[in-house]
Parts: structure tokens; sequence; C-alpha cells
């Protein structure tokens, strides 16, 4: 059951104005100016700041953790919207890991017009999850600001931080179990102290496992649970797949694998 109190933001000139209070753990939230890009799309960001302790989580968490989601219904001249996820954090919660962000979240999101040329407007709801010894599911209610003529820098940060794509061979091993599929991802890349590892289908229906990562002859293993909503074996497409390594300095990431 869903108990956070809503969070609406209004636009108002010269600032923005927000309904109180705020969710327990979120100290403030946006969506930050968009600007147009070279390709024509409007880019904004989700903008948390947390309270000191807290956490929220990354498009795949892992074994716990609820990922963002967004309703766009409520946005005019959207044809379609994409997050650009920036590297986050591994988190150490009671032995139990975790990816997500302490402190502050800069989420980019790029907006896709329906008429090209002419600005988006409206609102999204979000709902995510805010943690601190235990988690507390918050539903907020954003209002798109008026366009910037330049980047917002700290859109230009997170982005800077988004992992980067590699053309790499990923081999997938698929092995059916009880209530799902187990994929095995394997790359030739080396294991690093402080390297994590996320797999993900790009259903947010399907729940994954936290990836158990091992190493040898030069490649690194992945291997992770995909459990669908009917907790039975399902047909997966291996070009599905993404792996991603996140490391202290920067993240990678793979899409789609061939059959081991």
């Amino acid at each position: 059951m869903r108990f956070a109190l809503p969070l609406i933001l209004v636009l108002a000139l010269p600032a923005v104005a927000r309904a109180d209070p705020l969710p327990p753990g979120l100290e403030d939230a946006a969506l930050l100016p968009p600007y147009r890009t070279e390709a024509g799309t409007w880019m904004t960001a989700l903008r948390l700041e947390l309270s000191p302790g807290w956490k929220t989580y990354w498009r795949s968490p892992g074994d716990s953790g609820v990922p963002p989601r967004f309703d766009w219904a409520g946005m005019t001249n959207l044809d379609h919207a994409g997050a650009r996820w920036p590297r986050p954090e591994v988190i150490d919660s009671g032995g139990e890991r975790t990816l997500g962000y302490h402190d502050a979240l800069v989420l980019p999101i790029e907006l896709a017009p329906a008429a090209p040329g002419q600005p988006v407007a409206g609102r999204v709801e979000v709902e995510l999850g805010l943690c601190l010894n235990v988690c507390v599911p918050a539903d907020l209610t954003l209002t798109l600001p008026l366009p910037a003529d330049t980047p917002d820098p700290r859109i230009t940060a997170a982005l800077a931080q988004v992992p980067v794509p590699v053309e790499a061979a990923l081999t997938c091993a698929l092995t059916e179990i009880a209530d799902g599929v187990r994929v095995a991802a394997s790359v030739g890349a080396p294991l690093t102290d402080g390297t994590a590892a996320a797999l993900e289908l790009g259903r947010p229906e399907v729940w994954v496992s936290a990836p158990e990562v091992t190493a040898g002859d030069g490649r690194l293993t992945a291997t992770a649970d995909f459990v669908p909503p009917a907790a039975k074996p399902f047909p997966l497409d291996p070009a599905e797949v993404r792996l991603t390594l996140i490391g202290p300095e920067g993240a990678v990431e793979y899409q789609g694998c061939d059959p081991a």
C-alpha cells in the first residue's frame, strides 16, 4: 500500500511553489528547466535532494529497492521520454548490496516532442522509494518549467556520468529455473576491486536478482535470475539483455548478447 504524501510542484515566476509537507527523507524535488538539444529534443532532469543518510534507487537496484517509475500522461506535445541514468553508487545495507544514490540525484530525461520544434509542457507523476532504515514509497507530481536558453550545468555534469556504451562480444548462457530464467553473461574484461555488475532485461515487470560476479581465463561473468510476474520460465531474447559494469571511476554497458 502506498502511503507517502503527494508532492505538487507548480511553476511560478520567479520561483517554484510547492505543496508541503514533503515525503520523509526528501528535502526538495523538481524538474530542471529543459533546453533544446541539437537533435531537436528537450533535455530536463529530475532533481532530488535527500535528507542525511537517506538513499533512493537506480533503474535496476538489485535484490531489493524500488526503481523510479514515471507516468507522462500529463504532458502535452510529448512523443516519448527517456531517462539517462548517471553511474550509481554501490550501497551495502546490512550485508545486502543495492545500487542507488545518497544525498542527491540529478537524473537527465530526454523529451521527444510530438510536434518537432515545439516545446513540451505539463506534469509528470513519479513513484520512487526513499530509504533510511526502512523504505518509504513516495508519489510526486512535478511540473515542467519553461525552457531555458542554455543547458543547466547540473544536467551537463550528470550526463557526463552516464555509463559508456561498449561494442564488445558478450555471450549469454540461459538456463530455465523453477520461477524464471537464469542468465550468465560473460565478457572479456578484468574483475577489479570495487567493480559491481547489473543485469537488466528492459522489461520493468521482470524482477532481476543482484548478479553474482566471477572471473577466470580473462573473462568476467555476471549471473542473475530473471523472474517474471507469473514466476515460471519464459521466452527471453538475449538481444534484450543489458550488462552494466560499475567501477569507482566510471561505468560501461553492453547491450545484447550472443547465445553461449
